[in-house]
C-alpha cells in the first residue's frame, strides 16, 4: 500500500478510494467558459480539475476562477516550470514534467530546479505530481538508458529520490504512454521500485470513443486489480460540452474493477490505430476535434492497414508525440502539420489536409 498524500482538502493513496479527475478543455483566459467547465467536471464527480497555464494572462484568469469555485484545482506547467511561483497560491497541486525542465535556465542543474519547485510547494501547501510522458523524456535520461521504457521509469524514480532528499512527501507520479500495454509495464515496474509512491494512471491520447474507452480499460483494469493507481484520468477526444463523460467512464471503470467486473476486451492492433489527444485548453483551433473525427471516418472508407495515425491538437505535444506514429498530424491555429514518423512532410490548411492524408495512407500496403 502506498503512503497517503494531501491535495488541498483531499487525500489520495493509502486506503483512500481511487480518485477520478479530468481537465478543462476551454481556453483558460476565457474565464466564464473555463469556470463552467470546472463546475461541470466538479459536479460530475471529479476530485481534481486541471487547467492549463502557459502565461501570465492564464495566471490572472486562474486566480479569478479560484475565487468562484470549490473545486480542487491543479495546473500542468508543461515547458514553463517557472510559472509555478505564480500559480501556486491558486491551486492544490501542480505537475511538472522532468522531460521539460531542461528548456529553461540551462546553467542550473535539474536538482536545483526541483529544489526550487519544492520550496514553492512547501510555502503554499501544494502537492506535486511528477509526470513523465513517453514523448518528452529528458535527453540526458535517454542517453543513460537506451531502452525507452526503462528511461521513462528511471526518470520518475530519480525525481522521487530528489523529493526524498528534500524531505518532501506530498508528491505522486504519473508515467504515461499512448499504448495500453506499455502503460501497464512501466507502471508495474515503477510500483516494484517505489511501492510507497501513489500513482496517477493515464493513457495519453487514448483518442475517440469507443476505441479510447477500450484502450483505457485495457490499461487500467489490470493495474487497479493489483492495487496500482491512486488517481486516474480517461483522456478522450470529446467535444467541449461532453468532457464530463471522462468522469463518468472513469468512475465506471473503478466501480467495475472493485466489483470484479472486467471487460476482457483488447484494443484491436491489426488495423488502424488512431491516437488523438484529449481536447484541452491548449488546442489551438477547435477544428481539431472535427479533424480527429474525420480521420477516423476516412480510415473506415479505406482498405484495412496495420498502421498508427496520431492527431495532436497543439504545438506543446504535437511535434514530439507524433514521432512514433506512421503518420502524424499536429494542429496549429490555421494549418495542420503532417509527419511521416519524425519526418516533416509539410503543412496544409484544415480544408486540404484530409486529401493529403489520404494520399499518404494509400502508400501503405493493405493488410
Amino acid at each position: 500500500m502506498t503512503r497517503k498524500i494531501r491535495i488541498g482538502n483531499l487525500f489520495i493513496g493509502g486506503d483512500e478510494p481511487v480518485m477520478v479527475q479530468s481537465m478543462a478543455a476551454t481556453k483558460t483566459t476565457d474565464r466564464e467558459a473555463t469556470l463552467r467547465q470546472v463546475e461541470m467536471l466538479h459536479a460530475a464527480g471529479a476530485g481534481i480539475v486541471r487547467v492549463a497555464v502557459d502565461n501570465k494572462a492564464d495566471v490572472e484568469a486562474l486566480a479569478w476562477i479560484k475565487e468562484q469555485t470549490q473545486a480542487q484545482l491543479s495546473v500542468d506547467l508543461q515547458e514553463n516550470y517557472l510559472l509555478a511561483e505564480l500559480v501556486a497560491p491558486f491551486v492544490a497541486k501542480f505537475r511538472y514534467n522532468p522531460g521539460h525542465l531542461h528548456h529553461l535556465k540551462p546553467s542550473q542543474t535539474t536538482e536545483e530546479k526541483v529544489k526550487w519547485l519544492v520550496e514553492i510547494a512547501r510555502r503554499h501547501g501544494n502537492a506535486i505530481r511528477i509526470g513523465v510522458n513517453c514523448g518528452s523524456v529528458a535527453p540526458e535520461i535517454l542517453a543513460r538508458f537506451p531502452d525507452k521504457e526503462e528511461a521513462i521509469v528511471q526518470s520518475a524514480v530519480e525525481h522521487c529520490r530528489y523529493m526524498d532528499e528534500l524531505g518532501f512527501t506530498d508528491f505522486c507520479v504519473s508515467i504515461k504512454d499512448s499504448d495500453p500495454d506499455t502503460v501497464i509495464r512501466v507502471n508495474q515496474r515503477f510500483a516494484e521500485l517505489r511501492p510507497d509512491v501513489p500513482l496517477h494512471l493515464g493513457v495519453t491520447e487514448a483518442g475517440l470513443p469507443p476505441g479510447g474507452v477500450v484502450k483505457s480499460r485495457q490499461a487500467f483494469e489490470p493495474l487497479l486489480a493489483k492495487g496500482i493507481g491512486a488517481t486516474l484520468r480517461v483522456s478522450l477526444t470529446l467535444p467541449f460540452d461532453d468532457k464530463h463523460e471522462e468522469i463518468r467512464i472513469g468512475r465506471q471503470i473503478v466501480d467495475d474493477v472493485k466489483a470484479g467486473r472486467f471487460w476482457n476486451q483488447k484494443f484491436a492492433t491489426d488495423g488502424y490505430n488512431i491516437i488523438s489527444c484529449p481536447s484541452c485548453s491548449r488546442v489551438e483551433n477547435e477544428k481539431f476535434i472535427v479533424l480527429a473525427q474525420s480521420v477516423k471516418a476516412l480510415t473506415e472508407e479505406l482498405g484495412r492497414r496495420k498502421m498508427t495515425i496520431a492527431v495532436m491538437g497543439c504545438r506543446v505535444n504535437g511535434p514530439g508525440e507524433t514521432d512514433d506514429a506512421d503518420l502524424g498530424l499536429w494542429c496549429g491555429p490555421r494549418t495542420v502539420n503532417l509527419k511521416k514518423g519524425p519526418l516533416e512532410l509539410g503543412a496544409w490548411s484544415y480544408d486540404e489536409i484530409l486529401a493529403q492524408l489520404r494520399q499518404e495512407i494509400e502508400k501503405f500496403p493493405e493488410s
